[in-house]
């Protein structure tokens, strides 16, 4: 049976659309029938995970518009909700109703029954539903004036076990990060309700017994799935950090290199007194990033061994994903996953959320700062394996360029910080995420259609050298300004097989040369192309930059009103056509335009088509139709 296209729209259309998209695919009305009738929420799934367009929201999900923005975009993922650490650290105080969770009500129960009741709406839009899970950040006191407070009130007296069981220890002191005296590892960075922040210790077996009691609460409120967050480690030196260690470096190293090497003589009994994590590049040591990969390792095994093992037995399909932070390419003082083996790299993952923080939600076009994500996402999608990813780019003004930019490069557009409560922002993410939806066949399992690969550093970035990152950076800089189709590709992947579906490889520092595929387009555009999973065709995506610029320098401007993009005039194309076909036609389409425009090419003998792309404001698609056999066929 050929697989069925999710469509995101109101559940009193599902069954008639199934049908439709069955009877399209050569299926019987009476088979779609059925198969409209047995299509539940939180199957397992029989292939990964799709979906085209998202939104996420920390704040506002109890505005009165929320539901009818959701209705009205239509996007296939939602991720809203909080079940982890902010859950039980706030939702029972007065603070719970601010940063972070911006929960509606106080009261355990209470926030826990309005939740399952947003879950439920949710899901009549068929809108999968995914909740944040804090797996570690605390939120609270020991000890004050009123008590325990925060997370530790929770603990100590709000625990139900009808809910989530018995408690695994007595004191949540044995849960937490500790110092090298012993003491808990704090902070004080947020200062919510003027609480203290702790730490839990995710290689601590008696935390992992908490967080699956959360897990079982959160699936119980009609969740689809989890994306972690909060998903570090930080220079914890309790007993089980110490012992996960040395087992560690026991699988890693002989007796004489750990001699040799980092001084320890005997690894049974060594009394660590770093083991630390992220840290300064310039400072590294081989045995601080042996600290940083064992860290990186061992919040994978938590996220295995409760999230995906755990809530897959307790749900089989349940959705999980991490939420992690790329910035500007930053290693070994960022980046959760800069020095995991390639073999664990994203696996298990259902999509990936990188942020960029606030290294590309800006433009200072003079000095050429598009304000762009482009290189982080192919890097993502090279990286994954073409997995569902999303970029947090903490962008409120530019929202047609955000959802651009992640369409036409396989990510998925979301709306974290776009602002649906503004009537201009609303109508342009349902617009665009209209038109992704209008025409789903071009971005539905797509891949990439690249003449050339650029290779990530990450060989070098594991041996604790990071210049050539700055290098991989101008590289892809200098590729994106000529307009090559190009890919990017970690190193440790670059096998000689997938190397070989390209005609040009780039390494770090290598100078851009022109490809086969030619525009006359100005340097704010980026251009990308992809080929469809269903029908023969190619798709030129094209995201222009080009803006009027708020008067302060590198500002990010204060909503939609200032994205004031300005239109890129039309140019020229010279495109091959792919080997083994030949050109039927070419369509220009643009969220700005309600139909496809025709567009009259100029086929070469040499294979080539020239044409021209008209005019448009921030993103358009060119679609050439193409045939089986050779363009001078009958």
């Amino acid at each position: 049976m050929k697989q069925l296209r999710r469509l995101p729209v109101p559940a009193s259309n599902r069954k008639s659309l199934l049908v439709f998209d069955c009877a399209r695919s050569g299926i019987s009305a009476l088979l779609a029938l059925i198969v409209a009738a047995t299509v539940v929420k939180g199957a397992e799934r029989e292939r990964p995970l799709e979906f085209t367009t998202m939104i996420a929201h920390w704040a506002n999900y109890a505005h009165e518009d929320y539901l009818p923005f959701v209705g009205e975009a239509g996007p296939e993922l939602v991720q809203v909700g909080f079940y982890g650490a902010h859950y039980w650290s706030l939702a029972h105080t007065k603070y719970g109703a601010g940063y972070p969770a911006h929960f509606p009500i106080i009261g355990l129960g209470e926030n826990r029954d309005w939740l399952r009741q947003l879950n439920q709406k949710l899901h009549q839009f068929d809108s999968m539903v995914v909740g944040h899970f804090n797996i570690e950040f605390l939120v609270g006191d020991l000890e004050s004036d009123e008590g325990p407070r925060g997370f530790f009130k929770w603990y100590r007296e709000l625990w139900d076990e009808q809910l989530l069981g018995p408690k695994p220890v007595d004191d949540p002191l044995d849960l937490l990060e500790k110092n090298a005296d012993g003491s808990p590892i704090r902070n004080n960075g947020y200062s919510i309700g003027g609480m203290k922040e702790y730490w839990a210790c995710l290689n601590n077996p008696h935390w992992r017994t908490v967080l699956k009691a959360w897990v079982r609460h959160g699936i119980g409120q009609g969740l689809d799935g989890f994306v972690i967050n909060y998903f570090y480690r930080h220079n914890c030196l309790c007993g089980h950090c110490q012992s996960a260690f040395r087992g560690y470096l026991d699988d890693r190293f002989d007796a004489a290199k750990l001699k040799n090497q980092f001084g320890i003589t005997a690894l049974a009994s060594h009394k660590f007194t770093e083991i630390g994590s992220w840290h300064d590049p310039e400072n590294s040591t081989p045995f601080k990033r042996e600290q940083l990969r064992f860290s990186q390792m061992a919040t994978k095994d938590c996220f295995d061994q409760v999230i995906v093992r755990y809530g897959r037995s307790l749900k089989p399909g349940l959705i999980v994903g991490q939420w992690n932070h790329l910035g500007n390419f930053a290693q070994i003082n960022g980046d959760e996953r800069c020095l995991l083996p390639a073999r664990l790299w994203a696996k298990n993952e259902d999509y990936l959320w990188y942020s960029t923080g606030g290294s590309a939600n800006y433009t200072d076009l003079k000095n050429n700062d598009l304000g762009e994500g482009t290189l982080q996402a192919r890097y993502i999608r090279g990286a994954s394996g073409d997995k569902p990813y999303t970029l947090g780019k903490y962008e409120s003004t530019r929202t047609r360029v955000a959802i651009a930019e992640l369409a036409a490069n396989g990510g998925v557009p979301m709306g974290f910080y776009t602002r649906f409560t503004d009537p201009g922002a609303r109508k342009v993410i349902t617009q665009y995420y209209r038109f992704i939806q209008r025409h789903d066949a071009i971005y539905r399992r797509n891949k990439s259609h690249a003449e050339a690969v650029l290779l990530f550093p990450r060989k070098s970035v594991h041996a604790g050298n990071v210049g050539p990152v700055e290098a991989f950076r101008q590289t892809g800089q200098a590729l994106l300004d000529r307009h090559v189709l190009f890919d990017v590709l970690p190193d440790d992947l670059a096998t000689t097989d997938r190397l070989s579906a390209y005609s040009k490889v780039y390494k770090a520092g290598d100078g851009a040369q022109e490809g086969q595929a030619k525009f006359s387009a100005p340097s704010t555009v980026r251009v990308s192309a992809t080929r469809p999973a269903i029908g023969d065709a190619l798709h030129l995506h094209l995201v222009n930059y080009n803006r009027t610029e708020p008067s302060k320098p590198k500002s990010p401007g204060g909503g939609i009103q200032d994205e004031k993009p300005i239109s890129v005039s039309e140019f020229l194309c010279a495109l091959p056509i792919p080997d083994g076909t030949r050109l039927k036609g070419i369509r220009f389409l643009t969220p700005e335009k309600k139909n496809p425009v025709e567009v009259a090419g100029d086929v070469q003998e040499t294979g080539m088509v020239y044409f021209t792309i008209p005019e448009f404001l921030v993103y358009a698609v060119v679609e050439l139709s193409l045939g089986p056999g050779s363009q001078d066929s009958p």
